[in-house]
């Protein structure tokens, strides 16, 4: 199935199938009781969700939404189950795939951990680049939505962004020479 920028795959608190992202970038968002939103996670290609269901069945966690056009194939729970109890080979992928998806996480935690707030803006704009280049990471998420993943408030992440954007003119500017009075 092919998502769009900003369609619901699932929702919280529902059940149902398992997901493969072909390609593409899925958003994970935690709804909170008073409706706030929180960006908990990034789902990238080849990653299957979600993954605290990759061995048993439990509600969704949260609410997937695409951030770029999406290419994502349906697994049936039913089939999924089945085929990790006829085959001890595919529990082993899980396995991997877990194993991928917390060295992921451990990058993430690198990012949080820096004490530059510069610094953690410019890791995982680099991590994004990666999947999105040549769009720009302001391109798929929100000032909130980044602060939210790299732990600073959204004002830091505008004042950040502004100085990147003013470092580039400048750059620009040099590269560009002299004027003719």
């Amino acid at each position: 199935m092919i998502l769009h920028k900003g369609e619901v795959l699932f929702r919280q608190g529902e059940t149902g199938p398992l997901y493969l992202l072909k390609s593409g970038l899925l958003k994970i968002i935690r709804v909170h009781e008073n409706g706030a939103q929180t960006l908990v996670n990034i789902i990238v290609p080849g990653e299957m969700i979600p993954h605290h269901s990759l061995l048993s069945p439990k509600p969704y966690y949260g609410m997937a939404a695409a951030l770029v056009t999406c290419e994502v194939e349906t697994l049936s729970p039913e089939d999924w189950y089945r085929s990790l109890d006829e085959d001890p080979g595919l529990c082993r992928s899980v396995a991997l795939k877990l194993q991928d998806k917390l060295r992921m996480m451990q990058q993430r935690i690198d990012q949080l951990t820096e004490t530059e707030p510069a610094v953690r803006l410019r890791k995982l704009q680099a991590w994004f680049n990666a999947y999105i280049a040549p769009a720009r990471l302001t391109d798929v998420l929100t000032q909130e939505e980044i602060g939210q993943l790299i732990g600073l408030r959204r004002e830091t992440i505008n004042r950040l962004l502004r100085a990147q954007d003013k470092a580039e003119t400048d750059s620009s500017n040099d590269a560009a020479g002299p004027k003719n009075s």
